[in-house]
């Protein structure tokens, strides 16, 4: 009866703080839908075709190089024993370490003098680094926990460490991978600060930026804010919704083994 009196009340209160968190997000929508033609202005007025377009080129990107390194590199400091290895691995956890506002004006000086500003190698190459540090953190973590004796098993069978990786254990990391994407996908499309600094062309602004200069022009009208902002959400919640049932595995199993 105890028991079950905790478990009534353990859901009240977390109905309650849910209620809290999604209350600004009713909000929001109500507001944007409250009329349907908001959103037809918004993208018209707010250049948001551009601008998701750029979030998507940098994304992607991000994702992409980010992805297949930590893989890489997760594999090599989760399963291979080398000198240094322990070192190098600390090495990689900087990049979680310190924070992208203590490096933004030097990276800024550094891009600069290498002619990168103003061009997308200036939001992928820096987000992508720092991508790589918790992706390496979080893959490690994962191959770790793969049995000694699966990859001795495909040794013996004649495999190579690279079909070993990509062929026997990878498959069994895909709810690790996918919310590893997950992660990676909204830090790079909300990120702000990098896109603020590193370029002044509109034609290279990202959604959150974007979003920023159109509230700029529009800071009396709510309801066409609320309409730019659920556009600029849209991609990472129906990233989200996609991959849902993966990344809920992914956490689930990370919280279990760590």
């Amino acid at each position: 009866m105890i028991a079950r009196r905790e478990q009534v009340l353990a859901h009240v209160v977390l109905g309650a703080f849910a209620a809290l968190a999604l209350w600004p997000v009713a909000k929001i929508l109500l507001l944007a839908l409250g009329d349907p033609g908001n959103f037809a202005t918004a993208w018209e007025d707010g250049h948001f075709a551009t601008y998701l377009r750029s979030s998507a080129i940098v994304t992607v990107s991000v994702v992409a190089i980010a992805t297949f390194v930590s893989i890489l590199a997760g594999y090599a400091f989760g399963q291979m024993r080398f000198r240094g290895g322990t070192a190098l691995f600390y090495v990689f956890l900087l990049g979680l370490m310190v924070p992208l506002e203590a490096t933004i004006v030097p990276l800024y000086y550094d891009l600069r003098d290498v002619g990168l500003t103003d061009t997308y190698w200036a939001l992928i190459l820096p987000q992508a680094g720092i991508s790589t540090a918790f992706g390496t953190f979080w893959m490690r973590a994962f191959f770790r926990s793969v049995p000694r004796s699966l990859v001795e098993a495909a040794r013996l069978d004649g495999s190579s460490s690279w079909v070993t990786l990509w062929r026997v254990i990878l498959p069994l990391g895909r709810p690790a991978v996918l919310t590893m994407v997950v992660l990676v996908f909204m830090w790079t499309w909300n990120e702000f600060l990098l896109a603020l600094v590193m370029v002044s062309d509109e034609g290279l602004r990202t959604a959150p930026l974007g979003l920023a200069f159109f509230q700029g022009r529009n800071t009396s009208d709510e309801a066409l804010l609320a309409a730019g902002s659920v556009i600029v959400a849209t991609p990472v919640v129906l990233v989200y919704l996609v991959l849902q049932r993966h990344f809920i595995r992914g956490m689930l199993s990370g919280a279990v083994k760590g």
